[in-house]
């Protein structure tokens, strides 16, 4: 599938931002550590959440799907802590199944992760964390097997703080004996709902969102209520989406402190930036300056935000730079820029890009999900009809992603194939 769209529209209007797909996916996997019935609200209805509960049903856990945004997962009839079928391959967050059953059933066997390949994120941290906790690691198969007679607390310290890595972690950790701590831990969003989700439970962490995160293990966990937080990186794409094509967009449904390192870097480029209680209203102009940006773990600027920071970069008066800490293969989508006029130049995990502040209207190609939503926004801003292929790359990630951009003002549709896009352009003319 691709989507097709004819650019040179400010989008205008008020977009409500979904839940948080990377707590999701953290926060559905603590469910199943329950015997009890877990209800999470406010799911995102994308294509990771959908291969998660397949997953999920592999295994022996109850999932039912009451309405678009909620589900009610029971995982006391788990019969198997063998997770290595297809759906588990698809997505990267597959690997929280790790800590998940080992803390349930002290044993697991996950198959190696998929998502993204947007460079090396390898588990070291993660599988060091797991043998501190007393599991023994293997790997097998295109498996990790992990075996424990017992887990127990333990002081872990992180060589880097991986996200993944604290979950997981946090996860295992909150039925092992005793007590643990996870120094140098990762601070993003969904690590904090998660822990609410798992505290919310029955566990007992305290420390999330810091450097130093505190466990006491407990027996057994049990149900819950929950509802998702709103998503950090969605909200940004949308207020991205008014610098790029030069519109006004009011961003409902957001946590402003989350928001922070985006709106500073927006404001710096000289767009308008309105909080508004739990909504933002980002205007832009049309000229803004180039700015410098490094993308740091949270709270500094998102690496999930980096494409759609080059895409404003290519629009943008004077040359700016993006310094990439987090990922190494991440400037994928500089390449496809090209196609659309842009005149950047990578260098190892810098980029360099000359605003022209003109883009015009090509065929390009997703290379992961965030850039391809970032190339939809280069696309609603350039000369011309684009089309952008690979969406299931979007699809992952943003829900409804052309109906919002359609209700903003965008001319932009799904097409299987020519023909659709034949269509497209004789209806928009």
């Amino acid at each position: 599938m691709k989507y097709v769209m004819k650019g040179g529209i400010p989008l205008v209007g008020e977009v409500t931002v979904s839940g948080a797909k990377n707590a999701a996916l953290g926060v559905l996997t603590a469910a199943i550590m329950a015997d009890e019935t877990v209800t999470v609200e406010n799911l995102p209805d994308v294509m990771d959440i959908k291969v998660l509960l397949s997953a999920f049903e592999e295994i022996g856990v109850a999932v039912e799907r009451p309405s678009r945004h909620k589900a009610r997962l029971n995982g006391a009839n788990i019969f198997s802590a063998c997770a290595d079928s297809d759906n588990m391959k698809k997505i990267r967050a597959s690997y929280y199944l790790l800590g998940a059953l080992l803390g349930k059933y002290h044993h697991a066997e996950v198959a190696l992760p998929g998502g993204c390949n947007i460079g090396t994120r390898p588990i070291d941290q993660h599988l060091k964390g797991f043998r501190l906790l007393g599991a023994d690691v293997s790997m097998k198969d295109g498996k990790v097997i992990l075996d424990a007679r017992e887990l127990h607390g333990a002081h872990i310290y992180l060589d880097m703080a991986s996200v993944g890595a604290t979950i997981n972690l946090m996860l295992a950790a909150a039925m092992a004996k005793g007590n643990t701590i996870i120094e140098n831990a990762a601070k993003e969003p969904h690590i904090v709902d998660v822990a609410n989700m798992l505290n919310s439970m029955g566990a007992s962490i305290k420390g999330a969102g810091m450097d130093v995160i505190r466990i006491k293990g407990v027996d057994r966990l049990h149900g819950s209520e929950y509802m998702i937080i709103p998503d950090q990186i969605e909200a940004g794409t949308f207020m991205m989406a008014a610098a790029i094509t030069r519109g006004d967009i009011l961003v409902r449904n957001i946590i402003p402190q989350h928001m922070d390192a985006i709106s500073a870097k927006l404001i710096e480029m000289g767009c308008e930036v309105t909080e508004l209680g739990s909504a933002i209203r980002v205007t832009g102009k049309p000229n803004f300056y180039a700015c410098n940006v490094k993308t740091l773990p949270y709270p500094g600027f998102p690496t999930d935000m980096q494409p759609l920071m080059g895409v404003c970069l290519s629009l943008a008066e004077g040359t700016g730079i993006i310094t990439e800490s987090i990922y190494e293969n991440r400037f994928k989508y500089v390449d496809e820029l090209a196609k659309m006029g842009v005149d950047a130049e990578v260098r190892g995990t810098v980029a360099v890009f000359k605003g022209s502040g003109i883009l015009r209207g090509a065929e390009v190609n997703a290379p992961d999900l965030r850039a391809g939503a970032a190339l939809v926004l280069a696309g609603l801003a350039a000369d011309g009809y684009s089309v952008v292929n690979n969406i299931e790359y979007v699809l992952r990630g943003y829900e409804d992603f052309d109906g919002k951009l359609r209700e903003l003002g965008a001319e932009i549709a799904v097409a299987e194939d020519d023909r659709d896009i034949h269509k497209f352009k004789m209806r928009v003319g």
